[in-house]
């Protein structure tokens, strides 16, 4: 029976991850960056300008939105340290996308390292 750990180590094998040294590039020139972590983690902080799909609709999300038919279109994912990344990126492989990258360290690497990171300010009620 294979585990989770095993499904990312083939995950990985198939897709491009990119070192951390190489994501503001990508992200910068990506179409689109999307964040796979569920919806209290992006909310708590994200990459500036990454799109909030998390890991278990991303197939569905791709499907029907409209502005991400195309097959070239450039996407970047991460996830909190790079699994779930890796495992939406051989999806969208799966699915005929031909420009995945995914970042090796996911968020905790890019907000560690003092890159950006983007937080949602809290409603103000005053």
């Amino acid at each position: 029976m294979k585990t989770a750990h095993d499904l990312v180590v083939s995950a990985k094998s198939r897709i491009q991850e990119i070192p951390l040294s190489d994501a503001e590039n990508a992200v910068r020139d990506a179409n689109v960056v999307v964040d796979v972590r569920e919806a209290d983690e992006y909310a708590a902080g994200h990459l500036p300008g990454a799109v909030h799909m998390s890991r278990g609709l991303l197939e569905f999300k791709f499907s029907a939105n409209p502005a991400l038919q195309a097959r070239d279109i450039k996407v970047v994912l991460y996830c909190k340290t790079s699994g779930r990344a890796a495992l939406a990126a051989a999806s969208l492989l799966d699915m005929g996308y031909l420009n995945v990258l995914s970042i090796a360290g996911g968020f905790d690497a890019w907000a560690t390292s003092g890159k950006p990171v983007a937080k949602p300010e809290a409603p103000s009620f005053d």
